[in-house]
């Protein structure tokens, strides 16, 4: 993706329902190989078929977003991923203006530390910092809440974590899709699982009635790093074993497995098997889909438009080819798509022809 630039004019700012009728009111670029159609997210039941199946993420957006003080300085606080013995990643950020139209509304504060280091939070409770989530320390790090609950905190005191691109902050409904679920631990997504987000229960009804089937998986999506572009860390996820025999009994029917989202496509990835075929999988995974690794499951994608630089870019090229990748970006621009949460989706679908033989290869 050599020398695409995506003008600021083309980040979506506000919620689609701002913008026009509904959060299902954004546009629809459809790739097949490198062939590209232009549509409205409602025509998603025409371009889909009887027996494919829609992979969809449940995890619900947090309010992760908190006001702190480390001594004297003001901080932002972003509660990133819960960990399984109670403790969270956490990300510190200085209040300000954001740092360009691509960075957060609050700038990296350091690296974080030392160990030891006391936050004070609201309504009495402190954040104390324990280890770097990383050798190198250089954002996240592990920490602790003493004297207060995580869910009851940024259920008082939270907001969405949001970009400098947004035109300011939004309600957390803003950032929930159809499909979230709530967890009994309180834990869940710092950033939206956003290919969901323009999916209506009346379009779920259709594309249900047309014999399109949903299949439920579970990512706690944690805080991206827009300035550094670095690949996902560790995230908590689960398939179930009825998500397993669905997408399974699908494949083998020649139904397409199309994942709504690229953290979709890194849980059903890390539930395949060698061979192929899902089977129930739950814990963490650290799984970076590259084109060198490629998909043994999915066989397309929904998903947002993103960066030129943002490491998703190599799992689309995975799913796609490069070929069709810079073919469906190259028509994005040309025809003024919206980019990120709030903006336009694309969906990646093979040739027919590519189907074909993926299905006699795997199940044959």
């Amino acid at each position: 993706m050599e020398g695409l630039r995506v003008p600021d004019a083309l980040f979506a700012r506000v919620p689609a329902e701002r913008r026009g009728s509904g959060r299902d009111d954004v546009r629809l670029l459809v790739s097949r190989g490198t062939e590209v159609s232009h549509h409205v997210f409602g025509e998603l039941p025409g371009r889909l078929r009887a027996g494919d199946v829609l992979v969809v993420n449940t995890s619900r957006t947090l309010a992760a977003a908190v006001d702190g003080r480390l001594g004297a300085d003001r901080l932002v606080v972003h509660f990133s991923t819960r960990g399984d013995d109670g403790r969270w990643a956490v990300e510190l950020r200085t209040p300000g203006p954001p740092a360009g139209l691509g960075g957060k509304g609050a700038t990296l504060a350091r690296a974080g530390g030392p160990a030891g280091a006391v936050v004070r939070l609201p309504g009495g409770g402190h954040l104390v910092l324990e280890e770097p989530l990383d050798p190198a320390g250089t954002r996240l790090w592990w920490a602790r809440v003493d004297g207060g609950d995580v869910p009851a905190l940024l259920g008082g005191h939270g907001r969405p974590i949001r970009y400098g691109y947004t035109e300011r902050d939004q309600p957390l409904s803003a950032y929930q899709t159809v499909f979230a679920l709530p967890s009994p631990d309180g834990s869940g997504s710092a950033e939206m699982p956003s290919a969901g987000r323009p999916f209506t229960a009346r379009l779920v009804a259709e594309l249900m009635s047309r014999g399109v089937w949903f299949a439920p998986i579970r990512l706690d999506t944690g805080v991206a790093s827009a300035e550094a572009y670095e690949p996902p860390y560790p995230e908590r996820f689960e398939v179930t074993a009825t998500t397993a025999r669905l997408v399974n009994a699908a494949a083998a029917g020649g139904g397409r497995i199309v994942a709504v989202g690229t953290t979709a496509v890194r849980a059903l990835e890390s539930a395949a098997g060698p061979g192929g075929g899902v089977r129930a999988a739950s814990g963490w995974t650290d799984l970076v889909v590259t084109p060198r690794r490629g998909v043994r499951v999915v066989d397309g994608l929904l998903t947002g438009l993103h960066e030129p630089r943002a490491s998703h870019l190599l799992m689309l090229e995975a799913i796609a080819g490069r070929e069709a990748l810079e073919a469906g970006y190259t028509e994005a621009l040309r025809h003024l798509y919206l980019w990120h949460e709030f903006g336009d989706v694309h969906l990646v679908l093979p040739a027919e022809n590519a189907h074909s033989l993926s299905c006699s290869s795997n199940f044959g």
